[in-house]
């Protein structure tokens, strides 16, 4: 792992620039515990939603994410889902060159899960028409400036061709003819043919793409549906049997052929093809996965490592981002994350600044960021259960905990039972909690501007708009969640309940406990 995380810091700041159809992935978790008197349908209750970009979108995320410079031109519609995808591509600090087409929606991939199983997925704004000539000019003087923005050395190209119309002729003619201002060009395209003459450094089509290129009208690929990974030797020699007429009819110097469970096959000509290999998960913990190699395969070979450990750096990256339901991303830190038997510690107890550097990677990466605070004295089921919903509403829990002196003033003289340094250790080892972190004022208000979270939650049954933070939290553009308390459980009631047990009795009535 020293040796992927010397690439990774020699890939740093690398200019990139993306071009391509952009999208969408809208996912809706939902909880069921009946079916509908209706039909034999679940009843989904809807836990919380989760927009994050796709497709070209996504590469340039996962991109910044890993380390380099991301720069996205693409066409957006100009509707909310275009506004989400801008949003997401901000939060991740990619420079947005988007162009609005009005006319046309964004594509949307919308998902909706029940634990943690797709249920159905529904897409809109599929291939649009021709753009029109002058969307044409300005997609041009988009990405004209756009590429004067990608002049560092090692600068790379990344082209996502969808077939959604992002990339009509002129701006291909355009991108053909400027290729030489880029010393690493990556190509995703479902059709190859389009692109001939384009000479990229790398390729990496499906194996389905791949087999429509090279044997068209001849159905699906031969090997078998995919499998256990390892477990279709069949397909993986097909892939390789493809390598060398990828090469010749790409003009590519690389070949990076991917096999979804079975990993991938990549080669340069030299020597026999490297196999990389994936690991077994549901399909909805691997949407985006693809974006996220071919993110890591172009930074590894700006930096001039060979075929074999870029592509085996690819294969890392998205193996890494393979935790759970949700479009993939993969960040610097858990690429380089030493991997072994032990699980590695998570830098779970932060000050304030750690606290913000941390969320700005974590949200960068994709990630939905959920706030609460509060004394979390004599921590019992009640806390438990409310820190597990609350962790339920993103992907990352944040706990602050009030000092010491401020529990005093909100509490009372005999409060807190357990020092700050205590309270923090407990809630630090519950797994659901991502980062604990202490403030001594008695409200979190500095915090929660510092991070901006999606997600505040505050336990009771009053309404949202009598939290105090109500406004400052909407302000930001996060939303504001009340989770009912377990009944008959509090810290009140423990040590009350202690207390009435560690009474004297006494026959004398004038006698002092």
């Amino acid at each position: 792992m020293s040796e992927v995380a010397a690439v990774v810091d020699n890939w740093a700041g690398r200019d990139v620039l993306v071009v391509g159809d952009a999208m969408l992935d809208e996912w809706r978790f939902a909880d069921t515990d009946r079916l509908c008197r209706e039909a034999p349908a679940p009843v989904l209750t809807l836990r919380h939603r989760r927009a994050s970009a796709g497709g070209a979108a996504n590469t340039a995320v996962n991109v910044a994410a890993l380390g380099g410079r991301a720069t996205l031109v693409a066409p957006v519609g100009a509707d909310t889902a275009g506004g989400e995808i801008r949003a997401c591509l901000d939060r991740a600090g990619v420079r947005d060159h988007t162009l609005l087409r009005p006319g046309h929606p964004t594509p949307v991939k919308r998902r909706l899960l029940a634990a943690d199983q797709i249920l159905v997925r529904e897409d809109e704004g599929g291939p649009a028409g021709p753009l029109p000539d002058d969307a044409v000019r300005l997609l041009l003087d988009a990405l004209a400036g756009a590429a004067d923005e990608v002049t560092g050395p090692g600068a790379a190209l990344v082209i996502c061709d969808y077939g959604l119309g992002a990339l009509p002729g002129p701006v291909r003619a355009w991108l053909l003819a400027h290729r030489h201002s880029f010393d690493t060009v990556a190509l995703d395209a479902h059709d190859l043919d389009a692109w001939r003459g384009l000479a990229p450094t790398v390729v990496t089509p499906s194996l389905g793409e791949a087999h429509a290129a090279l044997r068209p009208g001849s159905g699906p690929p031969p090997g078998g549906p995919p499998g256990p990974p390892g477990g279709s030797p069949d397909r993986v020699a097909l892939a390789e049997s493809y390598l060398p007429e990828l090469r010749r009819r790409t003009g590519a110097e690389i070949v990076a052929l991917t096999l979804d469970v079975d990993g991938a096959v990549v080669s340069d000509g030299v020597g026999s093809p490297y196999r990389s290999h994936a690991d077994a998960v549901p399909a909805s913990h691997a949407v985006g996965a693809g974006d996220a190699y071919l993110a890591a395969i172009t930074l590894a070979l700006t930096t001039g490592v060979p075929a074999p450990v870029a592509g085996g750096i690819a294969q890392l990256a998205a193996s890494r981002t393979l935790d759970g339901p949700g479009t993939c991303v993969c960040d610097r830190d858990r690429l380089v994350a030493t991997p072994g038997p032990a699980r590695t510690p998570r830098p779970t107890v932060v000050d304030a600044d750690a606290l913000a550097a941390a969320v700005d990677r974590r949200r960068a990466a994709g990630a939905r960021i959920v706030f609460t605070n509060g004394c979390f004295d004599v921590l019992h089921r009640g806390h438990v259960r409310f820190l597990e919903q609350a962790a339920e509403l993103g992907d990352v829990l944040v706990v602050a905990v009030n000092s010491d002196d401020s529990v005093r003033r909100l509490k009372g003289r005999d409060r807190p039972v357990n020092p700050v340094e205590d309270r923090v250790a407990v809630l630090a080892a519950l797994s659901c909690v991502d980062y604990v972190v202490t403030f001594a004022a008695d409200s979190p208000a500095d915090l929660l501007r510092a991070i901006r979270p999606e997600v505040y939650v505050k336990g009771g049954d009053y309404p949202p708009d009598l939290v105090p933070e109500s406004p400052l939290v909407r302000g930001l553009g996060g939303e504001i969640r009340i989770l009912g308390y377990v009944p008959d459980r509090s810290t009140s009631a423990i040590i009350e309940r202690i207390r009435s047990r560690t009474r004297v009795p006494s026959l004398d009535p004038g006698a002092q406990p």
